[in-house]
């Protein structure tokens, strides 16, 4: 049974089939050949899995972040992160990377941010001189930091397979946001220098950088509210996600004086489409979870593992690869929702902590959002930068270099994740 699913499952997808169909029919074709329980099941626990009050946070939380983003937002993030790094040496560049992170704390999706970012800064940095193909690989490599700043939907995902505390994800979230935004910015200095990219001194303007951080204000605002508010405990993940709501309309009518009806419903619209995808996903990925669950894979992986590599250090390892090459292939909430009740079991044999996984699990995934040949950010940039996959993907070595280097740094050092 469970190997007719993998083999429908890798055979649609190799079609071109949107995931989320993919794991309906291959776990249902599963459930029709081997005739051991009823295919009622299948709608069993596709709904069985949406019948759960911290996931009411995940729409909340796209609306939050389409409310934030659909206005005059964008510019104002961009302008601020522009006067903070445009006048050093690969500045232009690193334009991008602290727009990621800021824009991260607003949308919580990489796809948004190589989206709205790229739309705005590629063509931008390519008039200034920018190699194409390099624009497009910093865009995409960069959108992946939007994922690990909260509100992370990953990280909400992951949540749902482990039970881990969505506040301790959150926090542990931060700092290896922050670490891949130093590398990347890191990687744009260097690459400036050595290649000789175009470089204007801008003189720091402290009034105009003064003027351009209260502006963009309520948007750096928000993360931190989000954790305060987990952190201390006076609400919910859930009831954070309401308040980020108001939040957002609170600052679109009363600070920015953008929000419309008009906007408003976009933003509904937007929020509705996302959040369905996202749901068709958690539904599909429950029947195959509850497949592997009753043909105890977890336990058998889990088992052969500390027979064959024995060493945690080497356990980990597997974990990591086995993860990047998921991420290559497989969207990554998709990628989240399988592999995590096969790892969050394997981990607790081990001992290591289930959020310092998770943080793992995300970050790791995250490299195949700029790695052919599924790379979402990778194409959205690459289209945006008119440029080849093959040329940008040349240019994301440095990149690559800056991720797994942090990969390994939480995956052994847990100290980092508390």
């Amino acid at each position: 049974m469970i190997l007719v699913m993998i083999l429908a499952f890798f055979i649609l997808l190799a079609l071109a089939i949107p995931v989320a169909h993919v794991l309906v029919i291959a776990s249902g074709a599963a459930i029709l050949y081997g005739g051991e329980v009823p295919t009622l099941l299948v709608a069993q626990q596709m709904v069985n899995q949406t019948q759960s009050f911290p996931m009411l946070a995940l729409p909340f939380f796209i609306l939050a972040g389409s409310l934030m983003m659909s206005g005059r937002l964008g510019e104002k993030l961009v302008g601020f992160a522009t006067e903070l790094v445009q006048r050093y040496r690969g500045g232009l560049g690193s334009v991008s990377v602290v727009g990621s992170c800021v824009f991260g704390g607003v949308s919580g999706s990489a796809v948004a941010d190589a989206t709205a970012l790229g739309g705005m800064l590629i063509p931008w940095q390519k008039r200034e001189g920018y190699p194409a193909a390099f624009t497009a690989a910093n865009n995409a490599a960069a959108a992946s930091i939007a994922i690990l700043i909260p509100p992370s939907i990953p990280f909400i995902l992951y949540s749902l397979v482990s039970n881990v505390s969505i506040a301790d994800l959150f926090i542990a979230g931060v700092l290896p946001g922050l670490m891949l935004t130093a590398g990347f910015v890191a990687v744009c200095n260097v690459s400036a220098r050595l290649r000789g990219f175009p470089f204007a001194e801008h003189p720091f303007d402290g009034p105009k950088c003064r003027k351009l951080f209260i502006e963009a204000l309520p948007a750096l605002a928000m993360p931190a509210m989000i954790l305060l508010l987990l952190r201390f405990g006076f609400a919910t993940p859930t009831e954070v996600s309401v308040i980020a709501v108001f939040y957002a309309l609170a600052a679109g009518i009363f600070f920015y004086r953008d929000m419309t009806v008009k906007r408003f419903g976009q933003a509904l619209i937007a929020a509705g489409v996302a959040t369905g995808v996202v749901m068709l996903v958690i539904m599909g990925s429950a029947i195959v979870s509850w497949l592997m669950t009753y043909a105890q894979i977890p336990q058998t992986f889990a088992e052969w593992c500390l027979g064959t590599l024995q060493q945690p250090w080497l356990i980990i390892l597997a974990m990591v690869l086995i993860m990047m090459v998921a991420g290559m292939f497989i969207d990554l909430p998709a990628a989240i929702l399988l592999l995590g009740p096969i790892f969050v079991p394997l981990a607790q044999a081990i001992n290591m902590d289930l959020t310092q996984l998770g943080v793992v699990m995300v970050l790791t995934l995250a490299i195949g959002l700029y790695t052919p040949p599924v790379g979402t950010t990778l194409f959205i940039s690459s289209s945006i930068a008119q440029t080849s996959i093959l040329a940008s993907s040349r240019e994301l070595g440095p990149f690559y270099l800056v991720a797994f280097g942090t990969v390994l740094m939480f995956s052994y050092l847990p100290f980092l994740t508390i």
